[in-house]
């Protein structure tokens, strides 16, 4: 159990400093891009641990750990959001799909601007 947290913090750790890159290196654009492509990249990589774990017996629980709970994690959450929206659509769960989607976008949104209006 200790191995894996460890295994998921230097992980995240590792994805939060590359996620800061990301904002230092684009911090000039007009657009959002530093969010934008960790978002993109992010839901690339995790989608790829997946698929290749699934393929390989070999890639053991601790590369998963540390790439995707770790790494993924760190840099983004939206990663594990896209990969669970995909795991719904797979399965045919549409209606809990649209609600996942939608509620998660919707109540975000709205939390966000409550957050920020409460404390304003």
């Amino acid at each position: 159990m200790l191995k894996n947290i460890l295994l998921v913090g230097l992980g995240g750790a590792a994805g939060s400093m590359l996620r800061y890159a990301f904002s230092v290196w684009f911090k000039h654009a007009s657009f959002p891009l530093a969010t934008f492509l960790v978002n993109i990249i992010g839901s690339f990589v995790i989608g790829a641990v997946f698929a290749y774990a699934l393929r390989s017996e070999q890639f053991a629980n601790n590369w998963r750990l540390f790439l995707a709970a770790g790494i993924c994690g760190g840099f983004t959450t939206f990663s594990a959001f896209s990969l669970e929206s995909l795991a719904m659509l797979q399965q045919q769960r549409i209606g809990m799909f649209v609600l996942y989607v939608g509620g998660s976008i919707l109540l975000g949104l709205t939390a966000t601007w409550l957050g920020y209006s409460l404390v304003k």
